[in-house]
């Protein structure tokens, strides 16, 4: 990637490594292997094109040089997926694990954050360069079907399955993306481990399928019936977690509530390390940002649209108070072997439609059951 000139590097990779940190807590992953720009209108973000590339200007004097994000007024809609861990496995195609709109209304003073779940039953729309004919099914299978790639059955490709889903996820919110994080679950706990940790509050006790109390991983059991071993438990109230511990913590969904209860916890884990980032001011301390894409190392590609700093520098006024968790409702389509997958209730999809309006802060006074408030 090509850096310009007038953005001082501590202040590029701390806008690079802040959002990624935001947004990648959503899915208990860090590892950001593509952020894509919508194919819509371009937004015009200094000196370059919709490619990132340097572009030439007519004076050969210098002006003065804006701000980071001077040109970013809003609103924003930034779609956040987490992709399935086995992408590692050759010829796996990935899922759509997780997904999160973070959406900044006109003015940038807040920004709501939600889920959808990753059964939502959606009409996914026909994809010729994957060749899929279009159909209705689970959200999750939108970014499986898009990365098929005719004639190479075993070397799927992430960056188009996200193609497909970012059309779907349009498509059903009204929403048009003006960048995109699609993460994995890699190195994010070396990530929280870099910034000592994150402090949460754990609304529920949670037991964890997949690690030991120790954080080693429970082994499977005998005939690929689930796991055995002792269980990390998580108890409800204050908690500081350690990197491993907070993924373990956002990956789990036989609790309470379900799917969905899982994606309140992440959105919480979301805004828990937002606040740390903040509280930390990481832009007064370069050698600490450099501590941070340390941990990173080479798993974070920048691939176009607005630049993750400008984004970073545009939203740099929000509060943790300002970052409103939103918990829409829904319910299963089908029971037992019928079941088809999952839809948002009257209440959640009219949440969208006062999003779209920009009525959302009146809407969620009048259904305070949406806001998620710890």
């Amino acid at each position: 990637m090509t850096q310009r000139t007038g953005a001082p590097r501590p202040r590029w990779v701390l806008g690079l490594a802040a959002l990624a940190a935001v947004v990648l807590v959503a899915v208990g992953a860090l590892v950001v292997t593509r952020l894509v720009r919508d194919d819509g209108p371009r937004r015009a973000i200094g000196p370059t094109g919709g490619t990132g590339t340097p572009q030439a200007t007519p004076s050969p004097t210098p002006g003065p040089t804006a701000p980071p994000g001077a040109g970013i007024t809003g609103p924003l809609n930034l779609l956040l997926v987490g992709v399935d861990t086995r992408v590692s496995v050759p010829g796996w195609e990935p899922h759509g694990d997780a997904v999160l709109v973070l959406h900044v209304p006109k003015g940038l003073d807040r920004a709501y954050l939600f889920s959808l779940p990753r059964d939502l039953l959606v009409d996914i729309p026909a994809f010729p360069k994957a060749g899929y004919r279009g159909g209705k099914t689970k959200l999750t299978h939108a970014m499986s079907y898009g990365s098929r790639v005719p004639g190479k059955p075993k070397q799927p490709s992430t960056a188009q399955g996200y193609e497909l889903l970012r059309s779907t996820v349009s498509g059903y919110t009204g929403l048009r993306f003006d960048a995109s994080a699609v993460l994995t679950f890699n190195g994010f706990d070396r990530l929280v481990d870099t910034l000592g940790g994150v402090d949460l509050y754990v609304d529920q006790r949670v037991v964890s399928l997949h690690r030991r109390p120790d954080g080693r991983h429970r082994e499977p059991a005998p005939g690929g019936g689930g796991y055995v071993g002792p269980q990390m438990v998580y108890e409800k109230g204050e908690r500081h977690l350690t990197g491993w511990q907070a993924l373990d913590y956002a990956r789990q969904r036989y609790v309470t509530g379900g799917g969905y209860a899982r994606q309140r916890h992440q959105q919480q884990l979301i805004k828990a390390l937002a606040t740390k980032i903040l509280g930390e001011d990481l832009a007064r301390q370069p050698e600490r940002v450099q501590q941070v894409v340390d941990a990173l190392g080479g798993t974070l590609l920048y691939a176009g649209g607005p630049r993750v700093v400008d984004v970073a520098y545009a939203l740099g006024g929000l509060t943790p108070e300002r970052f409103v968790l939103v918990d829409l409702p829904g319910a299963g389509v089908g029971k037992g072997s019928g079941y088809r997958g999952e839809e948002l209730t009257s209440t959640g999809r009219k949440f969208l439609t006062e999003l779209r309006a920009g009525r959302a802060d009146a809407y969620l006074a009048a259904n305070p059951k949406l806001r998620i408030t710890r």
